[in-house]
């Protein structure tokens, strides 16, 4: 019951990933371009006609593997840093992501145009299995058209953990020591599934107004845009 009310709350401030169901020449096309990065120890070739964001979240769900989206391209080992935990908890850590959506936010992200901060979460509903989704950039920001070509990288999961297991957590992951990229694509912001749903916050204001003007601030966005 308790799980019901939190995913019918979360889906009225946030948005939701869209439901994938794969067909048998999707799942043949995806692992065939997977397995020939592989095979070949290459960056992986993407010549689909579906969309990329699909062919990510379904790597990550049948393969053993942890996302990490940047906008280097040149990666070859994860090193461990000093970063935080939604909670603030300071953790020495490679972080990922098994949610291709949010991964693809840090790739296509660009960073240097980064004016005061940035809030964003992908939010799961353990026991409905369902994700949310937040973007919020500030208006300095999103005026110098941050978004760039990045790459999303396939770690490989054996050393990762769940963060949390509780029934909202983050879908984030970490690796206490180094990991070495299996492979990785390459993406653009028009891969983004949610690149017209950011919007736009006040550098100071309370995390908690940027969440209940989340949807409302994009459907002004939107009408303006029309």
């Amino acid at each position: 019951m308790i799980g019901k009310f939190v995913s019918m709350f979360m889906g009225l401030l946030f948005f939701q990933a869209p439901l994938l169901n794969f067909s048998p020449d999707e799942v043949v096309e995806y692992d065939k371009i997977y397995s020939d990065a592989i095979s070949k120890n290459t960056e992986i070739i993407y010549s689909s006609s579906y969309p990329k964001y699909r062919f990510i979240q379904y790597i990550s769900s049948t393969k053993s593997v942890i996302l990490h989206g940047s906008n280097n391209k040149e990666i070859l080992e994860f090193e461990t840093r000093r970063q935080t935990f939604y909670n603030g908890q300071y953790v020495e850590a490679v972080f990922g992501t098994k949610n291709g959506i949010w991964s693809l936010f840090y790739a296509v992200f660009d960073r240097q145009k980064l004016v005061n901060n940035y809030r964003n979460a992908c939010l799961k509903v353990r026991k409905y299995k369902k994700n949310y989704y937040f973007f919020s950039l500030t208006r300095q920001t999103m005026n110098k058209n941050p978004w760039t070509k990045g790459t999303v990288y396939f770690l490989p999961q054996e050393t990762f953990e769940s963060t949390n297991s509780s029934i909202v957590s983050f879908d984030e992951w970490i690796s206490r020591t180094p990991v070495t990229p299996i492979t990785n694509i390459t993406v653009e912001p028009q891969d983004f599934y949610f690149v017209d749903k950011v919007s736009c916050h006040k550098a100071n204001e309370s995390i908690f107004i940027s969440w209940f003007l989340y949807k409302l601030r994009i459907k002004v966005k939107l009408i303006f845009r029309s």
